[in-house]
């Protein structure tokens, strides 16, 4: 966001951008290079004097009326790395990767005809005897939980209406809930007295299904209080401007000097916005105190703004254009919506010459971001609170609520059936896999420790692929397909890891992406951790969660699991000294025998021992 001021006894400009607090100084021209960078010095409002101007800078998203800030997570429209449709990411290695799916039939084709010749039949039943087991009960089971998760709507309706706030009451509510799921969920478990399979996908499914009302609550709850705070500022943004003429006076008065009114003469005002397409060219330099800074010309910080400010209306002329028509009927939804997108009326008063004006505009047009939705600007809080965005928000693939998402235009029958055949086709794959090469090789107490982490080493690390695929690649781009949900990337390159936290961020994002906002993120800004307290504390949460998962399915509590997961935060430590983070092929080889070792580590640990 760039804001420029022209005060009327100078009439120097100031520009503000949100660079994440990073002041950026406008770029000189010609040779009069030292002589500007000379004259920068600090005004007593923050801002960088240049003979240029003042640059102020502002932080989107964190605005200061706010008690806690949220991790910015950008939802944007990609496709996953393995998906056909992926054109815009050519994958110069899916030959391999179709290499691997016909290696893997051959595999299993020829297990069943050597299972034929010996016995009679492919493949044995047993199972698939044991994960059939209750299966009626299961799914009213898991039923019950979604339904479940629909208490969500009134408590934000409550939140909506100011029946209670959110800190502390409503946090209250909100955990007591979620503990109330998950112990309601691991009781009828063990009461039930079900086979791992079931056991573990109840609970599971339970967690994922208290990630999204987590979010979705909190995130309404967090809203609730910059409301509040939004509608508090703009009283006292009212009795501000009442003081300089009334609020007609200070919008009329501030219109003036924005910068399309006081450059409305200039050459660089007539440009054309096409010409600064290009990235804009930024010199480093250095203060004094050895911060970095950059240097972009004035003329491109208004292009940049007058481009970001008329990015709407471009995008549904361009639209408009490529229909041919001279009437908005054939636009999507979405885009009749970006024609409508305007700024407030309030916003034009961030250019006001009243200093404490501008400030109290500044901080609505900030907490008004936040109440806004980032991908079109659609919806804003409260409107987002309703049964139907709710069960929208179920069956979008993310465990991280927003009041919307970036969309496809259109859900495409056939690749939502590519999915499910792939989906049943991968999982036909995994119970062979499982049946033959990883239930028969159950380890024991008699068996050989070493001989045993040898025989399960590779069929685990196929099945673990095999289930990777059949959840981040099938199940997860099915559901985004039926909820046009456009950002696809649930994982990324993961199996080019270097180090533990390469792999945590990459390999499953949905939930690294929950826990960067509501956990790492959320115990930084609540409880003024530092980043490796707030680090431990999701590792240490993570690892709770993750033997948890093993008790159930196990009915044993051995904590090894528990270990393992607290011992990737040294690992981590080490992968990061330069020595060993500069060399890639190690770091990737090492990653890779954690992994190998890992699975069948915890299998013999837990079924042996």
């Amino acid at each position: 966001m760039l804001r420029v001021n022209r005060p009327a006894e100078s009439g120097t400009q100031s520009t503000s951008g949100g660079t994440n607090g990073v002041p950026l100084t406008m770029r000189p021209s010609g040779g009069a290079s030292e002589e500007r960078k000379d004259s920068m010095s600090r005004t007593r409002s923050g801002g960088i004097q240049t003979s240029d101007g003042t640059l102020y800078v502002s932080k989107p998203f964190r605005s200061a009326h706010s008690r806690k800030a949220r991790a910015v997570i950008s939802f944007v429209p990609r496709n996953s790395t393995f998906d056909p449709q992926n054109s815009s990411r050519p994958n110069e290695f899916r030959g391999f990767f179709t290499l691997f799916w016909i290696s893997l039939f051959l595999l299993v084709v020829q297990n069943y005809i050597v299972s034929y010749e010996q016995r009679g039949y492919p493949i044995e039943m047993a199972f698939a005897t044991m994960f059939s087991r209750h299966a009626l009960t299961l799914a009213l089971s898991d039923a019950v939980l979604m339904l479940s998760t629909g208490i969500c709507v009134p408590f934000a309706i409550a939140l909506k209406k100011g029946w209670f706030s959110f800190y502390p009451i409503g946090a209250l509510i909100q955990f007591t809930i979620q503990i109330l799921i998950l112990v309601t969920a691991i009781t009828w478990t063990f009461n039930r007295k079900w086979p791992w399979v079931q056991s573990g996908f109840l609970t599971l499914h339970s967690l994922v299904m208290i990630m999204k009302m987590h979010s979705y609550m909190s995130t309404n709850g967090y809203l609730q209080q910059v409301n509040r705070n939004f509608e508090a500022t703009m009283k006292l943004l009212r009795s501000a401007t009442s003081k300089v003429g009334g609020w007609d006076t200070a919008i009329t008065e501030a219109k003036a000097l924005t910068p399309e009114v006081v450059h409305s003469g200039a050459t660089t005002a007539s440009r054309s916005i096409d010409e600064f397409d290009a990235s804009p060219s930024v010199t480093p330099g250095t203060m004094a105190d050895g911060t970095t800074r950059s240097y972009i010309e004035g003329d491109m910080a208004l292009a940049l703004r007058n481009r970001l400010l008329n990015f709407p209306k471009e995008k549904a002329a361009i639209a408009l254009a490529k229909r041919g028509g001279d009437h908005t009927d054939g636009l999507s939804d979405d885009e009749n919506t970006c024609k409508e997108i305007s700024e407030p009326e309030f916003a034009v008063l961030v250019h006001h010459q009243d200093e404490g004006v501008a400030a109290l505009a500044q901080d609505l047009v900030e907490m008004d971001a936040e109440l806004t939705g980032t991908s079109l600007g659609k919806v804003r809080w409260p409107d987002n609170i309703s049964v139907k965005s709710f069960a929208d928000y179920m069956v979008v693939p993310t465990l991280v609520y927003e009041l919307e998402y970036p969309r496809t235009d259109r859900i495409r029958p056939f690749y939502v059936f590519e999915k499910t055949v792939a989906t049943f086709g991968t999982f036909a794959l995994l119970y062979t896999i499982t049946e033959n090469f990883i239930l028969p090789l159950t380890p024991s107490k008699e068996q050989s420790f070493f001989r045993s982490l040898l025989d399960l080493a590779l069929p685990f690390m196929i099945a673990y692929l095999l289930l990777f695929y059949i959840i981040f690649e099938c199940i997860c781009n099915g559901f985004a397909e039926l909820s046009r949900f456009a950002d696809r990337q649930f994982y990324e390159d993961w199996w080019n890891s270097t180090s533990w936290d390469e792999f945590a961020r990459k390999w499953n994002k949905p939930v690294h992406t929950f826990l960067l906002r509501h956990v790492y993120a959320s115990t930084m800004t609540s409880y003024k951790l530092s980043k490796s307290s707030a680090m431990f504390v999701t590792f240490f949460l993570s690892a709770i969660l993750h033997e948890l998962v093993m008790a159930v399915v196990t009915k044993k509590i051995r904590m090894y699991l528990f270990i393992m997961q607290l011992i990737q935060i040294p690992l981590i430590a080490i992968g990061r000294i330069p020595a060993i983070k500069r060399n890639k092929v190690m770091g990737n080889v090492v990653f890779w025998i954690g992994l190998y070792s890992g699975f069948p580590l915890l299998c013999v640990a837990y079924c042996a021992y």
